[in-house]
């Protein structure tokens, strides 16, 4: 029951496109943050987290994290709000984009990395991309230019029924962008790794706590069994 719950609530995911993530790795979780900030937050927001919250986990100075990661009016200890209202953002892509607070929890690790990874060109789309991932997406490829563009390859499959039909086999690059295929997929990394931060920071305290914790019934089980020794060493 736990396997299929798990396998429902991160939707279907693309073959090949499998990813670990360590939000121990702070320096990850740093540069992840500062491409979710400079690319993701136009239109998304992550209004379960506060920037001194981001700050203090992930090490950034207050001064940072306001030169960097907060724009305008924001404040320390502000959530990681959006300035375009939901009706604006109805008008500009026919759907509100979603806070991405827990979409790493909801979709699953994969199911982002093969989103990230498929953006194609599809000139009949309004933003002139579609996703293998995510038929007819409503969102641009904001990360273009990092990744460069891509087209996908056809192959034709034949049904049983002997009807013939096109289906996509892959992706091709058509032009290079910034960074290369490595260093595209690190940054994915990075941004997926923040996400899954993003969508339960007490994790990293958790897990550090969980540390000291085993360590203290590892001491208490030793000294209990000693202390037994000693109670019933006469009656042995």
């Amino acid at each position: 029951m736990l396997f299929a719950t798990a396998s429902f609530a991160a939707g279907s995911t693309l073959a090949g496109y499998h990813m670990k993530v360590d939000t121990s790795d702070i320096k990850s979780l740093q540069r992840g943050a500062r491409i979710f900030v400079n690319y993701c937050m136009g239109c998304h927001s992550a209004a379960y987290m506060r920037y001194n919250r981001l700050g203090k986990d992930l090490g950034i100075t207050e001064e940072v994290l306001k030169s960097n990661f907060m724009f305008g009016t924001d404040k320390p200890g502000d959530t990681m709000n959006i300035a375009m209202r939901k009706s604006d953002a109805l008008g500009f892509f026919g759907i509100a984009p979603p806070d991405l607070s827990v979409i790493a929890r909801s979709r699953g690790v994969d199911w982002l990395y093969g989103y990230f990874m498929t953006f194609y060109s599809d000139p009949a789309k309004p933003f002139g991309v579609n996703n293998l991932q995510f038929k007819d997406v409503a969102m641009p490829h904001v990360l273009w230019e990092l990744q460069g563009t891509h087209k996908p390859v056809y192959k034709t499959v034949t049904h049983k029924d002997g009807t013939e039909v096109e289906v996509i086999d892959g992706l091709e690059q058509v032009s290079p962008g910034k960074l290369t295929p490595e260093e595209y997929k690190a940054t994915i990394h990075d941004l997926i790794n923040f996400l899954v931060y993003l969508s339960e920071p007490a994790k990293l305290q958790r897990q550090k706590i969980g540390i000291w914790v085993i360590i203290y019934l590892l001491s208490f089980l030793v000294l209990a069994y000693l202390l037994k020794n000693e109670y019933w060493k006469d009656i042995n």
